[in-house]
């Protein structure tokens, strides 16, 4: 039997990236995680607060619990997490509390992110556990799935309102739809 090849950063976040675009798929914003532990992969997961009604099933607490669930452990302090955009604060505290060795993100978030964007929470050494944090790694890649899924999102929006104005002599209706 063969060991488990380790991974190296740029093949974790290429794993990460897999997770966003099963998230896209899904209707979520495309944002993948993974959680990895002396090289080997021990969790994913992807967006999902849509589908689930949960608006913390963000993809770092997606992988996050099941990584707990896996090391029987809510301390995960020898772990790295991969993951395709900055993370946002809930998702920054929540790996700060299960003690992450080190977080490594593709794309910026210039709205929610926490590890330098709009805030750095990691950045507080009166915070009683230090993250290491790098930024960036495909970041071109994971910005571009997130543009493309806002742009498709818009263009849905818009072609919604067209229809509805178009429908507008009809209370709003679509054509064909009476309202019986």
């Amino acid at each position: 039997m063969t060991a488990p090849a380790v991974l190296n950063d740029e093949a974790a976040m290429r794993l990460a990236l897999a997770q966003a675009t099963q998230a896209h798929a899904a209707g979520e914003v495309p944002v993948g995680a993974v959680i990895v532990l002396n090289g080997e992969v021990i969790a994913s997961g992807f967006n999902q607060p849509i589908s689930t009604h949960d608006p913390t099933a963000h993809a770092e607490v997606v992988a996050l619990r099941a990584a707990a669930l896996r090391q029987r452990n809510y301390r995960l302090p020898d772990c790295e997490l991969f993951v395709t955009l900055e993370p946002c604060a809930m998702c920054a505290m929540a790996l700060m509390h299960a003690r992450f060795k080190r977080i490594v993100f593709g794309a910026t978030d210039p709205k929610t992110g926490v590890a330098g964007s709009v805030l750095d929470l990691f950045g507080y050494r009166e915070l009683n556990h230090q993250t290491l944090i790098e930024g960036g790694l495909l970041g071109e890649e994971c910005g571009d799935l997130l543009r493309s899924f806002f742009r498709e999102r818009r263009a849905q929006q818009k072609a919604l309102r067209l229809a509805a104005a178009e429908a507008g002599g009809q209370g709003g209706l679509p054509p064909g739809v009476d309202g019986a």
